[in-house]
């Protein structure tokens, strides 16, 4: 439980129980205990090891409440973070949270310096109904891009129309550029919400209800959806949007898994022996496990490329592995020798990526692979899978010009001639993408530095909720 005095604004945080949700509002958080404020960061057991770094560096401002887990069918017993289920997990894993809205009430109730606002993850859209019983206002925090915010709500907002229309291209004529999709290309959860039950409605509910939150924060920057966000600003009719991206330049990061035994040095020193801009970084997020035909084909790709390169590879259960999924295909490693470097546990993924020897990186487009690939300034080689990552990857090959798509589906088997091409292209020196990576490069760093975009409209934000702790305004907040 906070103890900071009265004088001080109290912010509650709710993070959603994914590594690509939680690190962006933690780095958030860290800034925000950075500016004089008191922080409860709502949280179940088993994702408390998460927040150990940010606590140790704020010790007297950043606090817990620790609420059990809530049992939810079809989840099984002992998972609490996305990570142990997979992506099909994020709806009995909202549901489930969704059980907490009491125990929150009663500790605020019973809290002698309540909070004056509520940040909370997008896939927390319940919480908005939360701040307004107990008459505080609601901040969606997107650890995403804008784009997927807008796809989110207008496809949540026309899902029996999504469903009786016979077309395969979705469009969105009223956004900045009017982007569109194939339907496979929709993310994840709308598709999944499709069908009607309570699990589902329950979480289309909360994503539709972002919009309404008293203000909105991205982990994005002007240079790169500076558009999305004045749209949304006009379309909402309020300034209260906020792009304060890339935040892991903000945050505390490269926190090692504790059960992992890689020695960071080595990989360091291994880059350290490459040529510059010579080296390929391959990694496809905390969560994706390759197929036994996926591996073989992107092993085969690598092979043939003749570029160097690290490759982390996930490990699965024993099942898994059995079944050949995330298995390293026999006698690759040896092949290679020297050639590539194969990181079968935890990497640090800012540290190599931000080496001289990476010119790279082979990615799933995850939203935070992406903006630390563009925080590095190099070339982006995609291969969306699922999720946000059609959405991401649109972005990044089409309108910025940063990225490659050398493949696509989370069941895509390349093939590996046309892939090792593909990679050996995208990383040579006269490739368009990489003058691009460079440029993109400066205008993340310039966000997040003195008078940088992101930075000021950081300073907004910490204005405003301070402007919430005057007495004045503990009156109703219009959410």
């Amino acid at each position: 439980m906070a103890t900071g005095g009265s004088n001080q604004p109290h912010i509650l945080v709710f993070p959603y129980p994914a590594q690509g949700h939680m690190l962006p509002l933690l780095d958030l958080t860290h800034h925000l205990a950075l500016q004089d404020f008191i922080i409860t960061i709502i949280i179940t057991p088993k994702n408390l090891p998460t927040l150990r770094p940010l606590i140790s560096a704020h010790p007297i401002t950043v606090h817990t409440l620790v609420l059990p887990f809530p049992a939810y069918p079809n989840l099984p017993s002992g998972v609490e973070n996305v990570r142990d289920i997979g992506n099909a997990g994020n709806f009995p894993i909202s549901n489930a949270l969704g059980k907490l809205r009491e125990p929150i009430i009663h500790w605020y109730e019973s809290h002698h310096n309540p909070p004056v606002a509520l940040i909370s993850d997008f896939f927390l859209g319940w919480t908005l109904h939360l701040a307004q019983q107990i008459n505080i206002p609601r901040v969606a925090f997107f650890s995403s891009q804008v784009l997927l915010s807008f796809v989110l709500d207008q496809c949540c907002s026309v899902l029996s129309a999504l469903e009786k229309s016979s077309c395969s291209v979705v469009e969105f004529p009223d956004f900045p550029g009017s982007p569109s999709f194939k339907e496979e290309h929709l993310p994840s959860i709308v598709r999944l919400c499709r069908e009607s039950k309570p699990d589902t409605d329950f979480v289309r509910d909360g994503l539709m209800a972002n919009y309404s939150s008293w203000g909105c924060v991205f982990n994005t920057f002007e240079d790169l959806e500076g558009e999305y966000l004045r749209y949304l600003k006009k379309k909402l009719g309020h300034r209260r949007i906020y792009g304060v991206g890339p935040l892991s330049s903000l945050g505390i990061r490269e926190r090692p898994d504790p059960e992992n035994n890689l020695d960071c040095a080595s990989v360091l020193a291994w880059l350290d022996e490459c040529p510059d801009d010579s080296v390929l970084y391959v990694c496809f997020g905390s969560q994706k496990l390759l197929k036994r035909q996926q591996m073989e084909a992107l092993a085969s790709a690598l092979e043939q490329s003749g570029i160097q390169f690290i490759w982390v590879v996930k490990t699965g259960t024993a099942e898994q592995v059995t079944a050949g999924i995330g298995v390293v295909p026999d006698g690759f490693e040896e092949r290679i020798g020297k050639k590539g470097l194969v990181v079968k546990s935890w990497a640090p993924q800012v540290m190599i990526l931000g080496h001289r020897a990476v010119g790279g990186f082979l990615s799933h487009c995850g939203w935070n692979s992406t903006l630390e690939g563009i925080e590095a300034g190099v070339r982006i080689l995609g291969w969306p899978m699922e999720a946000d990552q059609h959405v991401n990857a649109r972005l990044l090959v089409e309108c910025m010009g940063i990225a490659t798509r050398v493949c696509e589906g989370a069941d895509a088997v390349p093939e590996p001639a046309e892939l090792g091409k593909a990679i050996a292209k995208s990383m040579s020196e006269n490739a368009p993408e990489k003058m691009k990576a460079k440029e993109f490069r400066e205008k993340a760093l310039a966000a997040v530095s003195d008078s940088g975009s992101s930075l000021n409209d950081l300073d907004e934000l910490v204005r405003e909720l301070c402007q919430l702790h005057k007495p004045v305004a503990n009156e109703m907040v219009k959410q």
